[in-house]
């Protein structure tokens, strides 16, 4: 074991990086016992350490707690393009976008690199300027110091092709990804993602189910649990669903807040009460558009459509280009009756990207159907 603060933090932020690629938050508790010995070690005034400990409690969705180390290591070093990293994506997580993006400018003024200009870049996406994001994750690309990292830029554009309904393009960066560095495990659920929306559901499943046995993050779990269901395959959607719920209470064992993601998962899987609870106690932390979106949703499952409309207004504030807000959106104004409302949102996520999710892009389909049917 190390024994300088220097040396502990490094070690500290590998065992973040561990849980991340592993999808395992058990190495959480290591790395906070490493970082808080670096931070013995140095007095509390270890540049390092305050970065580690910033880079774990954003990792453990702590926005606030990563707030306050990146401000204390940018005191003790402001010339360290990172603590900018941890300072901006904070600040963007609380929902405080004007500081944010002018604290991810100051990092890429800093250092020009692969991190600051993907910060950069989602930056972009967030403001709905998708050609500018393509353009700044471009250069993090082209900045990409290994395989792995230029393997999980590639995902990022093959992220941003998706969202903009380029199933062609977005294979393209999956399979140049998973090329580069064939552990780096989001490449092929996108792969996998892309199969499905080809209608090649057998090879879909496949992926699916090489991803999660690899990598069973919520995210991934999900997509092949609603796969499933999607095929009338409710038993095995359950088996999935399930593992859901043992990753949630890991992640909680570990010190992760998983509200988020509680109150997206329980709204479309049928416990709005819980995910409405969920959505109040993360909204109460931090008014991000993506908690607002997931309250909105969470209070629609619930019938409170009325309150539900201001947050969905809420979440697409900064015009961000995102066929989930505006599919969520659509529905809460149909049930609202509000009919122009609900087709205007409803063909835009669908022009946006008709294959936007499993389990919502046919609902988004028959409602929009349904609605101009009834025009």
């Amino acid at each position: 074991m190390p024994t300088d603060a220097g040396a502990l933090a490094e070690l500290g932020v590998a065992y973040v990086t561990q849980a991340r690629v592993s999808a395992d938050p058990s190495w959480y508790p290591k790395a906070q016992g490493v970082l808080d010995e670096a931070m013995q070690i140095g007095g509390g005034n270890d540049v390092d350490a305050l970065l580690g400990e910033g880079t774990l409690a954003l990792a453990r969705h702590d926005f606030a707690g990563a707030l306050v180390l990146g401000r204390r290591a940018a005191r003790v070093n402001p010339y360290d393009a990172d603590v900018y990293g941890v300072i901006g994506d904070a600040q963007l997580e609380l929902g405080e976008y004007d500081r944010a993006f002018a604290t991810f400018q100051t990092m890429v003024d800093t250092k020009p690199e692969l991190a600051s200009y993907a910060r950069a870049s989602y930056a972009r996406e967030l403001q709905g300027d998708v050609p500018g994001a393509i353009a700044a994750m471009r250069m993090a690309f082209d900045a990409a110091g290994s395989p792995s990292d230029a393997a999980w830029a590639a995902y990022q554009l093959g992220e941003l092709a998706w969202g903009r309904g380029d199933v062609n393009d977005a294979k393209a960066w999956y399979t140049r990804g998973l090329g580069l560095d064939s552990t780096y495990v989001p490449n092929e659920a996108g792969l996998a993602k892309v199969a499905w929306a080809r209608g090649d559901t057998d090879l879909a499943l496949e992926r699916y189910r090489d991803v999660v046995a690899r990598y069973p993050s919520v995210e991934f779990v999900t997509a092949l649990g609603d796969l499933y269901a999607s095929l009338g395959r409710g038993e095995l959607a359950a088996q999935q669903y399930a593992v859901v719920e043992a990753t949630r209470q890991l992640q909680q064992a570990n010190g992760v807040n998983v509200d988020l993601e509680i109150a997206l998962f329980d709204a479309d899987h049928g416990d709005p009460g819980t995910a409405v609870a969920a959505a109040r106690a993360e909204w109460a932390r931090r008014h991000s558009i993506q908690v607002a979106d997931a309250y909105a949703w969470a209070l629609h499952a619930a019938g409170h459509d009325e309150t539900a409309a201001q947050m969905s207004e809420r979440a697409l504030a900064l015009g961000t280009r995102n066929a989930t807000f505006l599919f969520h959106a659509g529905m809460i104004q149909r049930s609202l009756g509000n009919d122009d409302a609900a087709r205007s949102f409803l063909h835009e996520a669908l022009a946006l990207n008709p294959n936007f999710s499993i389990r919502n892009a046919g609902a988004a389909r028959h409602a929009l159907d349904a609605l101009e049917a009834a025009a």
